[in-house]
Parts: structure tokens; C-alpha cells; sequence
């Protein structure tokens, strides 16, 4: 899944958009979508994913087989061992060559209704009246 965050420059009219890829933390197989830099078929292609606060590999696959749509790649895997409210990079290399660079987010809450304090906050109630002037 891609969370999308898009906002229009005033000045010279531009869209930016900032994408990144959504990961839960579960053990059955997830799907990566991506548009590469570059593309080079039939080669092998290397997966890493690091945490990105220990910068330490989490994921590390070396794989023959991408596969391609009309206008993007996907690559399925089971991604067990990233964890629920961490960020990660995802670098796609062919041999050397970076193809792709991404920022993984792993959560389990539906992105429709994502809070960032999810259980963390209980609202104050109080019996106080105080009289404002």
C-alpha cells in the first residue's frame, strides 16, 4: 500500500508528491509496488530493507524475478521480521546500480483512519467550572 502526500507550489505551479510504502507487521505476503530509476531485465536483483534508527538490515534477498505491469514492478515477500510503528529504507539494486530508493513505514492500523497516537492518549475529564471573563 502507498500512502501519498501531495501539496502544489504557488509560485511556479509545481506538484510534489512524496509517497511512501505501508508494511504490516504480519507473516503472510506483502506486495511492493515501485517505478524503478532504471531497468535492467533479466539480471538479479538485490532487496535490502534497514531499520533506520539502528541502520541495520532487517531484510536482505537476492532475487532473479520482478515482476512487471503496464507501468510498474512488484515484488512479493514476506517481510517478518520488521516491526509495528518503525521506519525502514528499501534500496532494489541490480548489481551495483541503485534502481530504487524508497522509506517503508510498518503500522497495522487502517491508513484511512491512521492516528499517530493511537492508545497513547486519554482525554482529561474534569468536574472544574471555571468562569472566563
Amino acid at each position: 500500500m502507498l500512502l501519498f502526500f501531495c501539496f502544489k507550489l504557488t509560485k511556479r505551479h509545481l506538484m510534489y508528491c512524496i509517497y511512501m510504502i505501508i508494511l504490516q507487521e504480519i507473516s503472510s505476503t506483502q506486495i511492493l509496488k515501485f517505478i524503478p530509476r532504471l531497468w535492467v531485465s533479466g539480471g538479479s536483483y538485490k532487496i535490502i530493507v534497514k531499520n533506520e534508527s539502528t541502520n541495520k538490515e532487517v531484510y536482505n534477498e537476492t532475487v532473479t524475478t520482478i515482476a512487471s505491469n503496464l507501468y510498474y514492478y512488484t515484488y512479493s515477500a514476506a517481510f517478518t521480521t520488521i516491526k509495528q510503528n518503525i521506519f525502514y529504507t528499501l534500496e532494489i539494486l541490480s548489481g551495483t546500480s541503485v534502481i530504487f530508493k524508497d522509506k517503508i513505514f510498518c503500522t497495522n492500523q487502517t491508513i484511512s483512519d491512521y492516528s499517530i497516537n493511537s492508545g497513547e492518549y486519554i482525554a482529561n475529564t474534569t468536574t472544574n467550572e471555571y468562569i472566563y471573563i
